[in-house]
C-alpha cells in the first residue's frame, strides 16, 4: 500500500490561508511550537504572509510578531497599512513596540504612531529614545506601582477592578513610590494577601530595594542578573523615580542577539543580520560591500607571491607551507582580535591603550610563535630532510605570529578610535596583512638561503 507523506507545518499553514478559515488558522497557530511557526513563516511568500496577517486578530498577529525574527517582522510591518500595523503594535509589550518602531524608516514609524492611541504613542516615542543596549531600551512599562499612602485594601481592590488589564502584566512584584514619585519599596504578593485591609502598604513593604539605572549598559545588566536571582529589576531615572522594569529573559535575549549580530559582522554580513526571506538585491549588496573590499586586499597579498615567483618555482615545497603559515598566523591574530573586542565591550580597555595591548600580546606571541615555529620547522625538516627549509618556514611562522598578535590586539582599538566598526573590519585587515607579510617572510628568507634549499 502506497504511503502518503504528512504535509509540513508550512504547507498546512499555506493551505489554511488559502481556505480563509480564521478560526482554524488561529487554532493551528496555537497548536504549533514557536520554532515551527518561525520555520513555517520563512517558507511562505510575502503575499501569503500578508494574507495571514489580514486574517488574524491583532493579538494573534502580535504573538506572531514576537516569535519571528525582528528583520522579518520589520519587513512585514512595512507592507501593512498604517492603521493595521498600529492595531498589532498596540497588542505588544512596550519594549517590543519601541524596538519595532526604531527598526522602521522614520516616515513609516510616524505614520503608524499617528494611528495609535496618543498616550500609548507618546510612551513608545519615549522608550524609542533609549539606546537598545541599555536598561531603558530593554525595560517594559507594564508594572504595578502604588503611593505609600495606600492601604492593603485599596491595592487589592485596584488589582481586582483592573484584573483583565493586569492579566497581561508580568506581575512578580508590586512597587511603592513616595509622594515625590521616588521608588521607596517593593511589596510581596503574599504580604498583600495576608495583611489586614486597613494596613498602610508602607508598613509591609520591603525597604531594601536593588534597582538599576535607566542608562546602565547590557554588560552591567548581565552582571546584575548573574549576582541576583531575580525575575526582573526596577529601572530608575536620575531622580530615582521608577520608569520601568527590566526582565531577566529580555536581558539574556539581548545578549544572545548581540552575539549573533557580532558573529554575522565578523563574517562580512553588513548590518549584522540577514535572512533569506529578505529581498535578493539587499542581501547581495550587503555581502558585496565586504567581499568587494576583501578581493582587493587578497590581490594585494597575492602580488607578493608574483614578485617571488622565481624563488617559488625553484623550491616548490614552499608552496605547501605558504597557506599553513598565513592560516596559523591569522588564527593567532584573530584570537587577539577577539580579546580586544571583548575588553572594549566591557569597558576594560580604552582605544588609546594601544602600547599596553601590543606589549601584552607580544609576550604571548613570543611563546606561541616559538613553539609553533619549532613544530612546523621540524615537520619541514623531516619531510624534505633539509634543516634549512625548516629554518626558513619556522622563522617565518614565529615572526608572523608576533606581527599577527600585535596587529590583532591593536586594530580593533584603532578602528574604534576612528569611529569604524571593529567587528566588521578587523578580520579582513588582519587577514590581508598576515597573508602578505607571511608570504613575504617565507619567500624573502628562502631567496636569501636559496643555495642551501636547492
Amino acid at each position: 500500500m502506497e504511503q502518503t507523506s504528512t504535509p509540513s507545518q508550512w504547507e498546512q499553514l499555506k493551505k489554511i490561508i488559502e481556505l480563509g478559515d480564521k478560526q482554524r488558522l488561529e487554532a493551528h497557530i496555537e497548536n504549533i511550537s514557536a520554532s515551527e511557526l518561525v520555520h513555517a513563516m520563512a517558507h511562505l511568500d510575502k503575499d501569503d504572509q500578508l494574507r495571514l496577517l489580514n486574517f488574524l486578530s491583532p493579538d494573534y498577529s502580535a504573538y506572531l510578531f514576537n516569535e519571528i525574527p525582528d528583520a522579518q517582522a520589520t519587513g512585514l510591518l512595512e507592507q501593512l497599512p498604517a492603521d493595521k500595523a498600529a492595531t498589532i503594535i498596540q497588542e505588544m509589550w512596550s519594549n517590543d513596540q519601541a524596538d519595532l518602531i526604531n527598526s522602521l524608516e522614520e516616515e513609516d514609524a510616524e505614520a503608524i504612531l499617528a494611528e495609535m492611541n496618543p498616550k500609548e504613542a507618546e510612551e513608545v516615542r519615549r522608550l524609542a529614545r533609549y539606546a537598545d543596549d541599555t536598561a531603558g531600551g530593554l525595560m517594559i512599562t507594564e508594572f504595578l506601582v502604588f503611593p505609600e499612602s495606600d492601604t492593603v485594601g485599596n491595592v487589592v481592590e485596584n488589582m481586582n477592578q483592573h484584573a483583565e488589564e493586569y492579566s497581561d502584566y508580568n506581575v512578580q512584584y508590586v512597587y511603592v513610590k513616595s509622594v515625590k514619585g521616588r521608588l521607596i519599596g517593593v511589596l510581596r504578593l503574599r504580604d498583600l494577601l495576608l495583611s489586614p485591609a486597613t494596613t498602610p502598604i508602607r508598613k509591609i513593604m520591603l525597604k531594601t530595594i536593588l534597582s538599576v539605572s535607566v542608562d546602565q549598559k547590557l554588560d552591567q545588566l548581565l552582571e546584575f542578573f548573574e549576582e541576583h536571582d531575580f525575575v526582573g529589576a526596577p529601572v530608575v531615572d536620575q531622580e530615582h523615580k521608577l520608569v520601568g522594569v527590566v526582565l531577566r529573559k529580555d536581558v539574556m535575549e539581548a545578549a544572545a542577539e548581540r552575539s549573533d549580530a557580532e558573529l554575522m559582522r565578523t563574517r562580512g554580513i553588513i548590518g549584522g543580520e540577514e535572512l533569506r526571506s529578505m529581498p535578493l538585491l539587499l542581501r547581495s549588496r550587503r555581502r558585496l560591500s565586504w567581499l568587494s573590499v576583501n578581493i582587493v586586499l587578497n590581490i594585494i597579498a597575492a602580488s607578493v607571491i608574483a614578485i617571488y615567483q622565481d624563488t617559488l618555482s625553484s623550491v616548490i615545497a614552499l608552496a605547501v607551507f605558504l597557506p599553513i603559515i598565513s592560516d596559523m598566523s591569522g588564527c593567532s591574530g584573530n584570537q587577539a582580535v577577539a580579546v580586544s573586542m571583548r575588553e572594549l565591550s566591557l569597558n576594560i580597555l580604552k582605544p588609546h591603550e594601544v602600547l599596553r595591548v601590543v606589549w601584552q600580546e607580544l609576550s604571548v606571541g613570543i611563546i606561541n610563535g616559538l613553539i609553533l615555529g619549532v613544530l612546523i620547522g621540524l615537520a619541514a625538516w623531516v619531510w624534505k630532510g633539509n634543516p634549512y627549509l625548516g629554518l626558513v618556514v619556522g622563522s617565518a611562522l614565529t615572526i608572523n605570529t608576533l606581527v599577527a598578535v600585535g596587529l590583532g590586539g591593536s586594530i580593533p582599538l584603532f578602528l574604534k578610535r576612528v569611529g569604524m566598526d571593529p567587528a566588521l573590519a578587523s578580520s579582513p585587515i588582519l587577514t590581508t596583512v598576515t597573508d602578505m607579510f607571511g608570504f613575504f617572510l617565507v619567500l624573502s628568507l628562502a631567496s636569501l638561503m636559496l643555495p642551501f634549499l636547492t
